[in-house]
């Protein structure tokens, strides 16, 4: 367990005291999500829902990049879908 979880309601590291999630944790979870990046996106933006409640008064875009905006982003995040109307019902000639 990490000494460097947040301290609630206002959302200081109880490690370090810097905003949570200070740069120790950060690098802790990239390394318990290595292979779970999306996971690590939900368990962050269920983190920023509670943040928000407690922290009302920060502004959102801040919130949000302190939350989320430190997680890696892959390639396929990116990709559009292309469907081939061929091979849909109705879809094409």
């Amino acid at each position: 367990m990490t000494s460097h979880g947040p301290v609630l309601p206002v959302w200081m590291c109880a490690g370090c005291n810097s905003p949570w999630p200070c740069p120790t944790r950060r690098r802790e979870l990239l390394a318990e999500y290595d292979r779970a990046p999306a996971s690590l996106a939900l368990y962050m933006g269920a983190h920023l829902v509670s943040a928000t409640h407690d922290m009302g008064w920060a502004p959102a875009g801040a919130l949000h990049r302190r939350f989320l905006g430190w997680l890696p982003r892959t390639n396929q995040s990116n990709r559009r879908l292309v469907i081939n109307r061929r091979r849909w019902p109705g879809g094409g000639s």
